[in-house]
Protein backbone atom coordinates (compact mmCIF):
# COMPACT_ATOMS: atom_id res chain seq x y z
CA UNK A 1 0.00 0.00 0.00
CA UNK A 2 2.71 2.56 0.94
CA UNK A 3 4.09 1.52 -2.38
CA UNK A 4 0.69 2.51 -4.03
CA UNK A 5 0.61 5.77 -2.16
CA UNK A 6 4.14 7.04 -3.34
CA UNK A 7 3.19 6.15 -6.67
CA UNK A 8 -0.26 8.17 -6.66
CA UNK A 9 2.36 11.38 -5.46
CA UNK A 10 4.95 10.63 -8.18
CA UNK A 11 1.46 10.52 -10.65
CA UNK A 12 0.17 14.08 -9.36
CA UNK A 13 3.37 15.17 -10.30
CA UNK A 14 3.55 14.45 -13.46
CA UNK A 15 -0.04 16.04 -14.04
CA UNK A 16 1.09 18.85 -12.56
CA UNK A 17 3.69 18.93 -14.98
CA UNK A 18 1.87 18.28 -17.96
CA UNK A 19 -0.33 20.89 -16.51
CA UNK A 20 2.09 23.26 -16.83
CA UNK A 21 3.43 22.73 -20.05
CA UNK A 22 0.06 22.55 -21.68
CA UNK A 23 -0.70 25.98 -19.88
CA UNK A 24 2.72 27.23 -21.95
CA UNK A 25 2.36 26.03 -24.71
CA UNK A 26 -0.83 27.12 -25.19
CA UNK A 27 -1.12 29.96 -23.20
CA UNK A 28 1.68 32.12 -23.63
CA UNK A 29 2.23 32.37 -27.98
CA UNK A 30 6.08 32.62 -27.72
CA UNK A 31 8.53 32.29 -30.79
CA UNK A 32 10.37 29.97 -27.99
CA UNK A 33 7.85 27.49 -27.99
CA UNK A 34 8.46 26.57 -31.93
CA UNK A 35 12.06 26.06 -31.61
CA UNK A 36 13.72 22.34 -31.17
CA UNK A 37 14.66 21.96 -27.65
CA UNK A 38 11.07 23.06 -26.95
CA UNK A 39 9.79 20.39 -28.96
CA UNK A 40 12.97 17.65 -27.35
CA UNK A 41 11.21 18.52 -24.02
CA UNK A 42 7.90 17.69 -25.30
CA UNK A 43 9.35 13.98 -26.49
CA UNK A 44 11.39 13.60 -23.24
CA UNK A 45 8.05 13.88 -21.10
CA UNK A 46 6.08 11.60 -23.41
CA UNK A 47 8.92 9.12 -22.85
CA UNK A 48 8.69 9.94 -19.00
CA UNK A 49 5.06 9.23 -18.93
CA UNK A 50 5.33 6.34 -21.02
CA UNK A 51 7.78 5.02 -18.46
CA UNK A 52 6.21 5.27 -15.97
CA UNK A 53 2.76 4.18 -16.62
CA UNK A 54 4.51 0.73 -17.65
CA UNK A 55 6.37 0.86 -13.96
CA UNK A 56 2.67 1.83 -12.21
CA UNK A 57 0.98 -1.59 -14.62
CA UNK A 58 3.37 -3.71 -13.08
CA UNK A 59 3.43 -2.60 -9.60
CA UNK A 60 -0.49 -1.76 -8.96
CA UNK A 61 -2.41 -4.94 -7.40
CA UNK A 62 -5.52 -3.81 -8.11
CA UNK A 63 -6.97 -4.79 -11.67
CA UNK A 64 -9.15 -1.63 -12.32
CA UNK A 65 -5.74 0.45 -11.72
CA UNK A 66 -3.83 -1.48 -13.84
CA UNK A 67 -6.74 -1.20 -16.86
CA UNK A 68 -6.57 2.67 -16.28
CA UNK A 69 -2.48 2.62 -16.72
CA UNK A 70 -2.80 -0.08 -19.51
CA UNK A 71 -5.26 2.88 -21.23
CA UNK A 72 -2.66 5.58 -20.66
CA UNK A 73 0.47 3.11 -21.62
CA UNK A 74 -1.60 2.43 -25.30
CA UNK A 75 -2.84 6.03 -25.74
CA UNK A 76 1.27 7.09 -25.34
CA UNK A 77 2.41 4.88 -27.41
CA UNK A 78 0.34 5.84 -30.12
CA UNK A 79 1.99 9.12 -30.15
CA UNK A 80 5.33 8.10 -30.21
CA UNK A 81 4.73 5.51 -32.96
CA UNK A 82 2.49 8.44 -34.94
CA UNK A 83 5.67 10.86 -34.19
CA UNK A 84 8.25 8.48 -35.44
CA UNK A 85 6.15 7.32 -38.64
CA UNK A 86 6.00 11.48 -39.33
CA UNK A 87 10.15 11.34 -38.66
CA UNK A 88 10.44 8.37 -41.10
CA UNK A 89 8.05 9.72 -43.84
CA UNK A 90 10.24 13.33 -43.82
CA UNK A 91 14.01 12.34 -43.85
CA UNK A 92 14.72 13.71 -46.16
CA UNK A 93 14.14 17.20 -44.58
CA UNK A 94 16.18 18.46 -41.15
CA UNK A 95 15.53 17.77 -37.52
CA UNK A 96 14.21 21.14 -36.85
CA UNK A 97 11.04 20.43 -39.80
CA UNK A 98 10.51 16.70 -38.38
CA UNK A 99 10.36 18.09 -34.92
CA UNK A 100 8.06 20.98 -35.96
CA UNK A 101 5.65 18.25 -37.86
CA UNK A 102 5.76 16.38 -34.57
CA UNK A 103 4.90 18.81 -31.91
CA UNK A 104 0.93 19.02 -32.75
CA UNK A 105 1.08 15.62 -32.37
CA UNK A 106 2.33 15.13 -28.64
CA UNK A 107 0.70 17.93 -27.67
CA UNK A 108 -2.61 16.98 -28.92
CA UNK A 109 -1.85 13.71 -27.05
CA UNK A 110 -0.56 15.40 -23.89
CA UNK A 111 -4.05 17.14 -24.04
CA UNK A 112 -5.92 13.95 -24.33
CA UNK A 113 -3.76 12.57 -21.35
CA UNK A 114 -4.24 15.49 -19.17
CA UNK A 115 -8.30 15.01 -19.53
CA UNK A 116 -8.53 11.63 -18.67
CA UNK A 117 -6.07 11.99 -15.45
CA UNK A 118 -8.89 15.25 -14.78
CA UNK A 119 -11.73 12.99 -15.10
CA UNK A 120 -10.23 10.71 -12.55
CA UNK A 121 -9.71 13.65 -10.16
CA UNK A 122 -13.55 14.26 -11.01
CA UNK A 123 -13.93 10.84 -9.85
CA UNK A 124 -12.14 11.03 -6.28
CA UNK A 125 -14.23 14.12 -5.46
CA UNK A 126 -17.76 11.68 -6.15
CA UNK A 127 -16.12 9.20 -3.01
CA UNK A 128 -15.32 12.08 -1.31
CA UNK A 129 -18.14 14.33 -1.10
CA UNK A 130 -21.60 12.37 -1.01
CA UNK A 131 -24.46 14.85 -1.99
CA UNK A 132 -25.59 14.00 -6.09
CA UNK A 133 -26.91 18.09 -5.87
CA UNK A 134 -23.94 20.11 -4.46
CA UNK A 135 -21.33 17.53 -6.61
CA UNK A 136 -23.56 18.49 -10.07
CA UNK A 137 -23.41 22.08 -9.29
CA UNK A 138 -20.14 22.07 -8.36
CA UNK A 139 -18.85 20.81 -11.31
CA UNK A 140 -20.55 23.46 -13.48
CA UNK A 141 -19.10 26.23 -10.78
CA UNK A 142 -15.57 24.13 -11.20
CA UNK A 143 -15.83 24.04 -15.18
CA UNK A 144 -16.88 27.92 -15.59
CA UNK A 145 -14.21 29.35 -13.02
CA UNK A 146 -11.32 27.02 -15.01
CA UNK A 147 -12.76 28.27 -18.40
CA UNK A 148 -12.81 31.66 -16.90
CA UNK A 149 -8.57 31.55 -16.02
CA UNK A 150 -8.10 29.58 -19.38
CA UNK A 151 -9.70 32.31 -21.52
CA UNK A 152 -7.78 34.76 -19.98
CA UNK A 153 -4.13 33.26 -21.41
CA UNK A 154 -2.52 35.52 -23.82
CA UNK A 155 -3.08 33.20 -26.82
CA UNK A 156 -6.64 33.00 -26.01
CA UNK A 157 -7.91 36.07 -27.28
CA UNK A 158 -6.52 39.03 -29.43
CA UNK A 159 -6.10 41.76 -27.26
CA UNK A 160 -6.32 40.15 -23.87
CA UNK A 161 -9.46 40.07 -22.02
CA UNK A 162 -11.05 41.18 -18.38
CA UNK A 163 -11.75 38.19 -15.37
CA UNK A 164 -15.41 39.66 -15.54
CA UNK A 165 -15.62 39.25 -19.45
CA UNK A 166 -14.00 35.80 -19.33
CA UNK A 167 -16.38 34.32 -16.50
CA UNK A 168 -18.99 36.11 -18.21
CA UNK A 169 -17.85 34.24 -21.35
CA UNK A 170 -17.06 30.66 -19.71
CA UNK A 171 -20.05 30.67 -17.68
CA UNK A 172 -21.99 31.41 -21.09
CA UNK A 173 -20.55 28.34 -22.68
CA UNK A 174 -21.47 25.79 -19.43
CA UNK A 175 -24.56 26.55 -19.51
CA UNK A 176 -25.10 26.25 -23.24
CA UNK A 177 -26.76 30.10 -23.06
CA UNK A 178 -24.22 31.66 -26.06
CA UNK A 179 -24.94 35.26 -24.75
CA UNK A 180 -22.15 37.28 -25.12
CA UNK A 181 -19.92 39.94 -24.11
CA UNK A 182 -17.35 39.97 -26.45
CA UNK A 183 -16.96 38.97 -29.98
CA UNK A 184 -16.20 35.60 -30.23
CA UNK A 185 -15.37 35.84 -34.13
CA UNK A 186 -13.06 38.48 -33.55
CA UNK A 187 -11.64 38.74 -30.00
CA UNK A 188 -10.77 35.15 -29.37
CA UNK A 189 -7.88 33.15 -31.05
CA UNK A 190 -8.64 29.76 -32.33
CA UNK A 191 -7.03 28.72 -29.12
CA UNK A 192 -9.61 30.89 -27.38
CA UNK A 193 -12.40 29.60 -29.61
CA UNK A 194 -11.62 25.99 -29.52
CA UNK A 195 -12.15 26.29 -24.80
CA UNK A 196 -15.14 27.59 -25.51
CA UNK A 197 -15.90 24.63 -27.32
CA UNK A 198 -14.66 22.15 -25.13
CA UNK A 199 -16.88 24.03 -22.58
CA UNK A 200 -20.12 24.51 -24.69
CA UNK A 201 -19.17 20.29 -25.26
CA UNK A 202 -18.48 19.32 -21.39
CA UNK A 203 -21.66 21.85 -20.28
CA UNK A 204 -23.73 20.43 -22.91
CA UNK A 205 -23.91 16.80 -21.82
CA UNK A 206 -22.57 17.29 -18.17
CA UNK A 207 -18.87 16.51 -17.07
CA UNK A 208 -20.40 13.84 -14.37
CA UNK A 209 -21.99 12.26 -17.69
CA UNK A 210 -18.53 12.08 -19.43
CA UNK A 211 -16.74 11.06 -16.28
CA UNK A 212 -19.20 7.98 -16.04
CA UNK A 213 -18.21 7.11 -19.69
CA UNK A 214 -14.77 7.01 -19.25
CA UNK A 215 -15.16 4.81 -15.64
CA UNK A 216 -17.45 2.53 -17.03
CA UNK A 217 -14.75 2.09 -20.43
CA UNK A 218 -11.82 1.55 -18.49
CA UNK A 219 -13.08 -0.20 -15.55
CA UNK A 220 -16.49 -1.64 -16.49
CA UNK A 221 -18.04 -0.86 -13.48
CA UNK A 222 -18.20 2.05 -10.95
CA UNK A 223 -19.72 3.24 -7.29
CA UNK A 224 -23.17 3.37 -5.78
CA UNK A 225 -21.73 7.30 -5.54
CA UNK A 226 -21.11 7.70 -8.88
CA UNK A 227 -24.78 6.15 -10.12
CA UNK A 228 -26.65 8.60 -7.86
CA UNK A 229 -24.64 11.72 -8.96
CA UNK A 230 -25.09 10.63 -12.50
CA UNK A 231 -28.21 9.14 -12.31
CA UNK A 232 -30.41 12.33 -12.16
CA UNK A 233 -28.53 14.46 -14.63
CA UNK A 234 -29.51 11.66 -17.70
CA UNK A 235 -32.42 11.18 -16.07
CA UNK A 236 -32.04 7.73 -15.61
CA UNK A 237 -34.62 6.10 -12.81
CA UNK A 238 -32.71 3.29 -11.56
CA UNK A 239 -29.16 2.62 -11.24
CA UNK A 240 -29.20 -0.42 -12.75
CA UNK A 241 -27.93 0.60 -15.99
CA UNK A 242 -26.73 4.09 -15.28
CA UNK A 243 -23.37 4.06 -16.38
CA UNK A 244 -24.58 2.37 -19.79
CA UNK A 245 -26.36 4.72 -20.46
CA UNK A 246 -24.05 7.66 -19.78
CA UNK A 247 -21.72 5.15 -22.61
CA UNK A 248 -24.72 5.39 -24.87
CA UNK A 249 -25.52 9.10 -24.54
CA UNK A 250 -22.33 10.49 -25.07
CA UNK A 251 -21.32 7.84 -28.07
CA UNK A 252 -24.70 9.80 -29.65
CA UNK A 253 -23.67 12.94 -28.65
CA UNK A 254 -20.32 12.70 -30.78
CA UNK A 255 -21.59 10.39 -33.33
CA UNK A 256 -24.83 13.25 -33.93
CA UNK A 257 -21.90 15.89 -34.34
CA UNK A 258 -19.70 14.58 -36.40
CA UNK A 259 -22.79 13.41 -38.84
CA UNK A 260 -23.91 17.14 -38.41
CA UNK A 261 -20.50 18.81 -38.91
CA UNK A 262 -20.14 16.72 -42.05
CA UNK A 263 -23.47 17.52 -43.48
CA UNK A 264 -23.08 21.37 -42.56
CA UNK A 265 -19.07 21.04 -44.64
CA UNK A 266 -20.80 19.98 -47.37
CA UNK A 267 -23.23 22.70 -46.98
CA UNK A 268 -20.55 25.93 -46.86
CA UNK A 269 -18.11 23.99 -49.52
CA UNK A 270 -18.66 26.66 -51.83
CA UNK A 271 -18.31 29.70 -49.22
CA UNK A 272 -15.46 31.39 -49.71
CA UNK A 273 -15.95 34.01 -47.28
CA UNK A 274 -14.90 30.65 -44.52
CA UNK A 275 -11.41 30.33 -44.44
CA UNK A 276 -11.33 27.42 -42.10
CA UNK A 277 -14.51 25.14 -42.93
CA UNK A 278 -13.27 22.35 -41.43
CA UNK A 279 -13.51 24.11 -37.84
CA UNK A 280 -16.18 26.33 -38.59
CA UNK A 281 -18.21 23.03 -39.29
CA UNK A 282 -17.20 21.51 -36.01
CA UNK A 283 -17.44 24.40 -33.90
CA UNK A 284 -21.71 25.38 -35.21
CA UNK A 285 -22.13 21.43 -35.24
CA UNK A 286 -21.27 20.94 -31.31
CA UNK A 287 -22.82 24.17 -30.51
CA UNK A 288 -26.34 23.46 -32.43
CA UNK A 289 -26.41 19.96 -30.68
CA UNK A 290 -25.73 21.65 -27.41
CA UNK A 291 -28.02 24.32 -27.91
CA UNK A 292 -25.57 26.80 -27.06
CA UNK A 293 -26.43 29.43 -29.99
CA UNK A 294 -22.05 30.76 -30.11
CA UNK A 295 -20.90 31.33 -33.83
CA UNK A 296 -17.84 32.30 -35.16
CA UNK A 297 -19.14 35.00 -37.07
CA UNK A 298 -19.73 38.52 -35.65
CA UNK A 299 -23.25 38.82 -36.48
CA UNK A 300 -24.13 34.63 -36.09
CA UNK A 301 -25.55 33.43 -39.13
CA UNK A 302 -27.31 36.56 -39.79
CA UNK A 303 -23.62 37.53 -41.41
CA UNK A 304 -23.94 38.20 -45.38
CA UNK A 305 -21.77 35.41 -46.13
CA UNK A 306 -24.29 32.80 -44.54
CA UNK A 307 -27.13 34.82 -44.99
CA UNK A 308 -28.81 33.25 -47.59
CA UNK A 309 -27.72 29.18 -47.45
CA UNK A 310 -30.70 27.70 -46.49
CA UNK A 311 -29.71 24.42 -46.69
CA UNK A 312 -27.13 25.17 -43.97
CA UNK A 313 -29.91 26.88 -41.60
CA UNK A 314 -32.14 23.41 -41.77
CA UNK A 315 -28.96 21.29 -40.97
CA UNK A 316 -28.44 23.87 -37.84
CA UNK A 317 -32.32 23.57 -37.34
CA UNK A 318 -32.04 19.50 -37.37
CA UNK A 319 -29.38 19.17 -35.00
CA UNK A 320 -30.95 21.95 -32.30
CA UNK A 321 -34.05 20.08 -32.89
CA UNK A 322 -32.67 16.87 -31.79
CA UNK A 323 -30.56 18.33 -28.89
CA UNK A 324 -33.44 19.83 -27.56
CA UNK A 325 -35.43 16.62 -27.30
CA UNK A 326 -32.68 14.58 -25.30
CA UNK A 327 -31.37 10.94 -25.96
CA UNK A 328 -34.06 9.77 -23.52
CA UNK A 329 -36.68 10.65 -26.25
CA UNK A 330 -34.32 9.64 -29.34
CA UNK A 331 -33.61 6.31 -27.46
CA UNK A 332 -37.48 5.67 -26.94
CA UNK A 333 -38.13 6.22 -30.55
CA UNK A 334 -35.28 3.85 -31.28
CA UNK A 335 -36.30 0.75 -29.30
CA UNK A 336 -40.12 1.61 -30.98
CA UNK A 337 -38.66 1.53 -34.35
CA UNK A 338 -36.55 -1.99 -33.04
CA UNK A 339 -39.44 -3.37 -31.67
CA UNK A 340 -41.73 -2.55 -35.04
CA UNK A 341 -38.88 -4.05 -37.61
CA UNK A 342 -38.52 -6.75 -35.20
CA UNK A 343 -42.48 -7.94 -35.31
CA UNK A 344 -42.59 -6.83 -39.31
CA UNK A 345 -39.76 -9.41 -40.41
CA UNK A 346 -40.31 -12.22 -37.91
CA UNK A 347 -44.28 -13.14 -37.84
CA UNK A 348 -43.12 -15.56 -34.83
CA UNK A 349 -43.05 -12.43 -32.02
CA UNK A 350 -45.86 -11.63 -30.11
CA UNK A 351 -46.09 -7.88 -29.12
CA UNK A 352 -45.96 -6.75 -25.14
CA UNK A 353 -48.84 -5.02 -23.75
CA UNK A 354 -46.49 -2.81 -22.27
CA UNK A 355 -46.17 0.07 -24.74
CA UNK A 356 -42.56 0.97 -25.97
CA UNK A 357 -43.62 4.90 -26.43
CA UNK A 358 -43.63 5.82 -23.01
CA UNK A 359 -46.15 8.59 -21.65
CA UNK A 360 -43.13 11.12 -21.14
CA UNK A 361 -42.51 10.41 -25.02
CA UNK A 362 -45.57 11.61 -25.79
CA UNK A 363 -46.48 14.31 -24.14
CA UNK A 364 -42.40 15.78 -25.23
CA UNK A 365 -43.73 15.35 -29.04
CA UNK A 366 -46.84 16.71 -29.32
CA UNK A 367 -45.97 19.88 -27.05
CA UNK A 368 -42.85 20.23 -29.48
CA UNK A 369 -44.59 20.04 -32.57
CA UNK A 370 -47.33 22.36 -31.04
CA UNK A 371 -45.04 24.82 -30.35
CA UNK A 372 -42.77 24.88 -33.53
CA UNK A 373 -45.23 24.44 -36.01
CA UNK A 374 -47.26 27.22 -34.41
CA UNK A 375 -44.17 29.54 -34.10
CA UNK A 376 -43.59 29.21 -37.55
CA UNK A 377 -47.11 29.98 -38.63
CA UNK A 378 -47.41 32.83 -36.04
CA UNK A 379 -43.70 34.19 -36.85
CA UNK A 380 -44.29 33.75 -40.83
CA UNK A 381 -47.62 36.37 -40.51
CA UNK A 382 -46.33 38.82 -37.80
CA UNK A 383 -42.93 38.94 -40.09
CA UNK A 384 -43.67 38.64 -43.47
CA UNK A 385 -43.85 42.34 -44.22
CA UNK A 386 -40.95 43.15 -41.91
CA UNK A 387 -37.98 40.73 -41.65
CA UNK A 388 -38.73 38.46 -44.14
CA UNK A 389 -39.33 40.85 -46.94
CA UNK A 390 -35.15 40.66 -47.70
CA UNK A 391 -35.79 36.86 -48.77
CA UNK A 392 -37.04 37.00 -52.19
CA UNK A 393 -38.41 32.83 -52.27
CA UNK A 394 -41.36 31.10 -50.54
CA UNK A 395 -38.55 28.78 -50.08
CA UNK A 396 -36.42 31.20 -48.17
CA UNK A 397 -39.43 32.95 -46.07
CA UNK A 398 -40.38 29.24 -44.70
CA UNK A 399 -36.59 28.52 -43.84
CA UNK A 400 -36.68 32.09 -41.98
CA UNK A 401 -39.76 31.63 -40.03
CA UNK A 402 -39.02 28.18 -39.53
CA UNK A 403 -35.37 29.29 -37.92
CA UNK A 404 -37.29 32.00 -35.64
CA UNK A 405 -39.54 29.29 -34.21
CA UNK A 406 -36.70 26.37 -33.72
CA UNK A 407 -33.93 28.53 -32.11
CA UNK A 408 -35.60 30.48 -29.42
CA UNK A 409 -36.58 26.96 -27.94
CA UNK A 410 -33.12 27.48 -26.02
CA UNK A 411 -30.48 27.38 -29.00
CA UNK A 412 -30.08 31.23 -29.75
CA UNK A 413 -28.92 31.25 -33.05
CA UNK A 414 -29.82 34.83 -35.36
CA UNK A 415 -30.89 34.64 -38.92
CA UNK A 416 -32.56 37.74 -38.62
CA UNK A 417 -31.64 41.04 -36.49
CA UNK A 418 -34.30 40.94 -33.61
CA UNK A 419 -34.41 44.52 -32.95
CA UNK A 420 -36.22 45.00 -36.49
CA UNK A 421 -38.85 42.59 -35.17
CA UNK A 422 -42.43 43.39 -34.24
CA UNK A 423 -42.99 43.72 -30.42
CA UNK A 424 -45.84 40.93 -30.81
CA UNK A 425 -42.86 38.59 -32.85
CA UNK A 426 -40.74 39.25 -29.36
CA UNK A 427 -43.66 38.80 -26.97
CA UNK A 428 -43.54 35.30 -28.59
CA UNK A 429 -39.89 34.94 -28.82
CA UNK A 430 -40.25 35.47 -25.03
CA UNK A 431 -43.08 32.79 -24.26
CA UNK A 432 -40.77 30.30 -26.42
CA UNK A 433 -37.71 31.31 -24.59
CA UNK A 434 -39.71 30.98 -21.32
CA UNK A 435 -40.85 27.12 -22.27
CA UNK A 436 -37.75 25.92 -23.66
CA UNK A 437 -36.62 22.62 -24.62
CA UNK A 438 -37.07 19.00 -23.08
CA UNK A 439 -36.21 17.25 -19.89
CA UNK A 440 -32.88 15.90 -19.61
CA UNK A 441 -31.60 17.30 -23.36
CA UNK A 442 -28.74 19.91 -23.77
CA UNK A 443 -31.50 23.49 -23.23
CA UNK A 444 -32.58 25.12 -20.77
CA UNK A 445 -36.00 26.86 -19.96
CA UNK A 446 -38.74 25.62 -17.51
CA UNK A 447 -38.87 22.54 -20.46
CA UNK A 448 -42.08 21.41 -22.26
CA UNK A 449 -43.60 18.54 -20.30
CA UNK A 450 -43.52 20.99 -17.13
CA UNK A 451 -45.88 23.63 -19.77
CA UNK A 452 -48.03 20.57 -20.74
CA UNK A 453 -48.21 19.21 -17.19
CA UNK A 454 -49.37 22.88 -16.01
CA UNK A 455 -51.67 23.74 -18.84
CA UNK A 456 -53.44 20.29 -18.51
CA UNK A 457 -53.81 20.58 -14.60
CA UNK A 458 -55.67 23.97 -15.48
CA UNK A 459 -57.83 21.88 -17.78
CA UNK A 460 -58.19 19.15 -14.83
CA UNK A 461 -59.33 21.55 -12.65
CA UNK A 462 -61.59 23.43 -14.84
CA UNK A 463 -63.30 20.25 -15.25
CA UNK A 464 -63.52 19.27 -11.46
CA UNK A 465 -61.13 16.37 -11.52
CA UNK A 466 -57.97 15.77 -9.22
CA UNK A 467 -55.76 14.36 -11.52
CA UNK A 468 -54.24 14.53 -14.52
CA UNK A 469 -55.20 11.64 -17.17
CA UNK A 470 -54.29 11.19 -20.71
CA UNK A 471 -53.63 8.69 -23.21
CA UNK A 472 -54.63 6.17 -20.64
CA UNK A 473 -52.22 7.09 -18.14
CA UNK A 474 -52.52 9.00 -14.90
CA UNK A 475 -50.39 11.78 -13.55
CA UNK A 476 -48.99 11.45 -10.21
CA UNK A 477 -49.47 14.85 -8.34
CA UNK A 478 -46.27 14.63 -7.35
CA UNK A 479 -45.00 15.69 -11.24
CA UNK A 480 -47.69 18.14 -11.19
CA UNK A 481 -46.51 19.65 -7.92
CA UNK A 482 -42.95 19.68 -9.33
CA UNK A 483 -44.38 21.69 -12.39
CA UNK A 484 -45.64 24.38 -11.12
CA UNK A 485 -42.95 24.94 -8.65
CA UNK A 486 -40.82 24.95 -11.22
CA UNK A 487 -42.46 27.53 -13.44
CA UNK A 488 -43.38 29.53 -9.51
CA UNK A 489 -39.32 29.61 -9.18
CA UNK A 490 -38.38 30.71 -12.87
CA UNK A 491 -40.70 33.59 -12.45
CA UNK A 492 -39.48 34.75 -9.42
CA UNK A 493 -35.67 34.53 -10.51
CA UNK A 494 -36.58 36.22 -13.53
CA UNK A 495 -38.32 38.99 -11.94
CA UNK A 496 -35.38 39.46 -9.28
CA UNK A 497 -33.24 39.72 -12.53
CA UNK A 498 -35.28 42.45 -14.43
CA UNK A 499 -35.50 44.47 -11.31
CA UNK A 500 -31.96 44.28 -10.72
CA UNK A 501 -30.59 45.42 -14.27
CA UNK A 502 -33.33 48.38 -14.27
CA UNK A 503 -31.54 49.71 -11.39
CA UNK A 504 -27.93 49.12 -12.67
CA UNK A 505 -28.40 50.13 -15.70
CA UNK A 506 -29.42 53.71 -17.42
CA UNK A 507 -32.57 55.01 -16.93
CA UNK A 508 -33.75 55.19 -20.84
CA UNK A 509 -32.99 51.62 -21.31
CA UNK A 510 -36.15 50.01 -22.74
CA UNK A 511 -37.75 47.72 -20.71
CA UNK A 512 -38.50 45.04 -22.99
CA UNK A 513 -34.65 44.94 -23.84
CA UNK A 514 -34.68 44.33 -20.25
CA UNK A 515 -37.39 41.62 -20.25
CA UNK A 516 -35.98 39.86 -23.29
CA UNK A 517 -32.13 39.52 -21.97
CA UNK A 518 -33.40 38.11 -18.53
CA UNK A 519 -35.73 35.27 -20.17
CA UNK A 520 -32.92 34.64 -22.26
CA UNK A 521 -30.45 34.25 -19.38
CA UNK A 522 -32.33 32.07 -17.56
CA UNK A 523 -33.66 29.96 -20.36
CA UNK A 524 -29.91 29.47 -21.31
CA UNK A 525 -31.47 30.82 -25.12
CA UNK A 526 -28.50 33.34 -26.07
CA UNK A 527 -30.50 35.48 -27.88
CA UNK A 528 -30.36 39.26 -27.24
CA UNK A 529 -31.74 42.45 -28.79
CA UNK A 530 -27.92 43.86 -28.98
CA UNK A 531 -27.50 44.50 -25.54
CA UNK A 532 -25.46 42.35 -23.81
CA UNK A 533 -22.54 44.04 -24.68
CA UNK A 534 -23.69 47.22 -23.31
CA UNK A 535 -24.07 45.72 -19.51
CA UNK A 536 -22.53 47.29 -17.05
CA UNK A 537 -20.26 45.74 -15.00
CA UNK A 538 -22.74 44.48 -11.55
CA UNK A 539 -25.33 43.64 -14.24
CA UNK A 540 -23.03 40.91 -16.08
CA UNK A 541 -22.89 39.33 -12.52
CA UNK A 542 -26.53 39.42 -12.34
CA UNK A 543 -26.86 37.60 -15.87
CA UNK A 544 -23.70 35.08 -14.74
CA UNK A 545 -26.03 34.43 -11.74
CA UNK A 546 -29.17 34.28 -14.07
CA UNK A 547 -27.21 31.96 -16.98
CA UNK A 548 -26.22 29.74 -13.57
CA UNK A 549 -29.23 29.06 -12.07
CA UNK A 550 -31.12 28.46 -15.04
CA UNK A 551 -28.66 25.71 -16.22
CA UNK A 552 -28.71 23.97 -13.17
CA UNK A 553 -32.29 24.02 -12.37
CA UNK A 554 -33.30 26.19 -8.73
CA UNK A 555 -35.38 23.60 -7.55
CA UNK A 556 -32.85 20.68 -7.99
CA UNK A 557 -30.34 23.10 -5.79
CA UNK A 558 -32.63 23.69 -3.03
CA UNK A 559 -33.74 19.80 -3.10
CA UNK A 560 -30.55 18.81 -2.62
CA UNK A 561 -29.92 21.03 0.33
CA UNK A 562 -33.56 21.11 1.99
CA UNK A 563 -34.65 17.54 1.39
CA UNK A 564 -34.26 15.66 4.69
CA UNK A 565 -33.58 12.04 4.74
CA UNK A 566 -36.42 10.95 7.41
CA UNK A 567 -39.41 10.09 6.77
CA UNK A 568 -42.69 11.02 8.68
CA UNK A 569 -45.31 8.44 9.47
CA UNK A 570 -47.82 10.85 10.33
CA UNK A 571 -50.24 13.45 8.89
CA UNK A 572 -51.72 16.50 10.27
CA UNK A 573 -55.53 17.44 9.89
CA UNK A 574 -56.44 18.80 6.31
CA UNK A 575 -57.41 22.53 6.10
CA UNK A 576 -58.61 24.17 2.19
CA UNK A 577 -57.39 27.86 1.71
CA UNK A 578 -59.29 30.43 -0.17
CA UNK A 579 -57.80 30.18 -3.65
CA UNK A 580 -60.45 32.52 -5.66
Amino acid sequence: MERESLLNYIYRFFDIIVLLFIVFDFGYDFAENFNSPHVIGLIILTILLLVFNTFKFFIYKYKSNKKVALVNMIIISLLLAISLIIALLNTDFSYHYILQKIKPVLEGGLIMYFLLRLLVLVRHIYDIYFNPAIVFVGSFLILALSGAFLLMLPSATTNGISFTNALFTATSAVCVTGLAVVDTGVDFTTVGQSIILVLIQLGGIGILTFTSFFAFFFRGSSSFKEGLNTKDFIAQEGLKDVFRAALNVVIFTVSVEIIGALFIYSSIANNYAITNKLFFSLFHSISAFCNAGFSIFSNGLYDESIRFYYYFQWIIMILIVFGGLGHNIIFNFYRYLKTYVLELFDKKLIHKQVPVITLNTKIVIYTTIILLFGGWVFLFISEYNNTLLEHPTVFGKITNAAFSSVTPRTAGFNVVDYTSMTVPSLLFIIFLMWIGASPASTGGGVKTSTFALATLNIFAVAKGKSRIQIFGRRITSESTSRAFAILCISLIVIGMAIMALLIFEPKDTPVLTVVFECFSAYSTVGLSLNFTPTLSEPSKYVIIAVMFIGRIGMLNLMIGLLRQMNHQFYEYPKENILIN
